[in-house]
């Protein structure tokens, strides 16, 4: 099992957190700030199956739109996959 943090333009965070809802994955999403004088940013959490994952993250990375030549530089989503030992819903 792997959790994907997702930290991404404030938005987008709204058509990518449907679509991965869409797709059966459960996601939590919560507002966070990137630096100095920039944008809102959102972060998007969601556990999968590790065969699961990779599909996950084709999704994100199809619905983030294309950036300016000028833009290539810099991120416009920044992703995490990390093992997830335990997940527990209450």
């Amino acid at each position: 099992m792997k959790m994907i943090l997702a930290i991404m333009p404030t938005n987008i965070s709204e058509l990518v957190s449907a679509e991965l809802l869409e797709a059966d994955y459960r996601v939590t999403k919560f507002a966070s700030t990137a630096g100095l004088l920039s944008g809102g940013t959102t972060t998007l959490m969601a556990v999968a199956d590790d065969d699961k994952v990779e599909n996950a993250l084709e999704l994100i990375r199809n619905l983030v739109p294309p950036s300016a030549p000028t833009d290539a530089a810099h991120a416009r989503v920044t992703i995490y996959v990390m093992p997830a030992k335990d997940f527990e819903r209450v």
